[in-house]
């Protein structure tokens, strides 16, 4: 797809609206990968359609021989079972932009016992891997990369024909570190263990799909201070059928777009409301963001409903360090939200931000100095923000520069739909599509008017 940038001169006017927003990018990777190990046929609805890292993995699991296959609004998945993947050596798969699907690959394919090559785009092959490789290598796995330390992509990885049971502690917070080594575990002997710790507790939609896949397969015991996953390996299930929520990460740049914008209304229908992806929401309601959660119910073993926002005057925070990881994507969103708040606020533990698709805790940083809104960064790692709800941007205008950051892009134009008096120019705005395509004509149902430039 060819480069653009979205230009924003006006603030949108209020709103009162029902929108949908597209499935869960998360989830929807997870039933791909858990799917083609399942035997038989599964099924799911409300995939997330269009996106480039959903389109990857599709094509990354299509050519290890798994046929999948959409029919009207469902996707088919015909799965062979545990260790059916077909692998040759010196087989080349690229990831594209996801970070969750590379991971995922090098986990899935740890046990097995060709040299296959795993590469991405140049935003991904920067990303750290040392983080899977590391307890990848101690079941038995063998990678080959350019650098000894600090790994990123491209890597060749040889899996083991003869496994070891995984015994991994979980100190990062990474919800694809974990479902990468529940998805290797299936395919070791043996019970292999996770130790979750609750101040690093990330999403558990992995967990949950397992358990729902095929109960006994996956037990989570709850401690004090962490959480114990055990997996029985090499123990094959049968095919599912799924329902998949709407993608709270999604959601989340409505929410803010709602509280920041004058006399308006939101309903966000049918959203998945897993509670380790609602750390945002805490956040916020902690902000004084008028929120509420309405129509739960439970769905294939996700708790789903709706999500009514109204426009809110924002204080400022002092974040529990604890909340981040189960805020990690939104805390762009967090920060923006921050600078119109009415006080100092201050976040913590943010270091994992510069790990993402781009230093997004640093560029953060640096779009909200551009506009105007004093910060102070402190060892990358936490960082506080001056709040200024008068700020008026003096009909500048503003380049804003994203590091092909789909997430830093969508935080970029609502920043231009709430902060009046300029112009805001969003560069490379054609990196929303690798996780959130349909973006912008939601924006534009919303009344919000905006100029594509190619």
């Amino acid at each position: 797809m060819k480069s653009f940038s979205i230009i924003v001169e006006k603030k949108i006017n209020k709103f009162n609206k029902s929108i949908f927003v597209p499935g869960d990018k998360s989830i929807s990777i997870r039933y791909f990968f858990l799917a083609s190990q399942a035997y038989g046929l599964s099924r799911a609805k409300g995939i997330l359609e269009e996106s480039g890292d959903i389109l990857s993995s599709i094509k990354a699991l299509t050519k290890l021989g798994v046929r999948i296959v959409k029919k009207k609004k469902t996707w088919f998945v015909w799965g062979m079972g545990l260790s059916s993947l077909k692998t040759r050596n010196n087989l080349s798969i690229d990831c594209g932009n996801s970070g969750t699907l590379s991971r995922f690959l090098l986990s899935i394919l740890s046990t097995y016992a060709h040299r296959i090559r795993i590469y991405g785009d140049h935003t991904l092959n920067k990303r750290p891997m040392d983080r899977i490789m590391n307890p990848l290598e101690k079941i038995g796995a063998f990678f080959q990369t350019k650098k000894k330390v600090n790994r990123t992509l491209p890597c060749y990885i040889t899996g083991s024909e003869m496994p070891i049971k995984i015994d991994h502690e979980e100190k990062i917070g990474s919800g694809q570190i974990k479902g990468g080594l529940i998805l290797a575990s299936l395919g070791c002997p043996g019970i292999s263990t996770i130790k979750e710790f609750k101040n690093k507790q990330s999403r558990n939609h992995t967990e949950k799909m397992l358990k729902f896949a095929r109960p006994g397969i996956i037990k989570v015991k709850k401690f004090k201070n962490y959480n114990l996953i055990s997996i029985k390996g090499q123990k094959d299930f049968k095919a599912f059928n799924l329902n998949v929520g709407g993608d709270f990460s999604s959601a989340s740049f409505f929410i803010l777009l709602t509280l920041l914008s004058k006399n308006s209304r939101l309903k966000i229908k049918s959203v998945n409301l897993n509670p380790t992806r609602l750390g945002a929401l805490k956040i916020l309601k902690k902000m004084g963001g008028k929120i509420t959660l309405q129509n739960i119910k439970f769905q294939c073993g996700e708790r789903i409903g709706d999500i009514t926002v109204k426009s809110s005057n924002l204080k400022s925070i002092n974040c529990p360090a604890s909340i981040v990881p189960l805020a990690i994507d939104e805390m762009p969103l967090i920060f923006l939200a921050a600078s119109f708040a009415n006080g100092i606020s201050s976040f913590r533990a943010c270091g994992e931000l510069e790990k993402k698709e781009s230093p997004r805790l640093s560029l953060m940083n640096k779009m909200l100095n551009q506009i105007g809104i004093r910060t102070k960064l402190i060892d990358r790692d936490s960082i506080k923000i001056y709040g200024n709800p008068n700020l008026n941007l003096n009909n500048r205008t503003y380049r804003i520069q994203t590091a092909y950051d789909h997430r830093l892009s969508m935080v970029g134009i609502i920043l231009g739909l709430t902060f009046p008096g300029g112009k805001i120019i969003v560069e490379d705005c054609n990196s929303i599509a690798t996780s959130f395509p349909n973006f912008l004509n939601l924006v534009k149902q919303l009344g919000a008017k905006y100029e594509i430039k190619k």
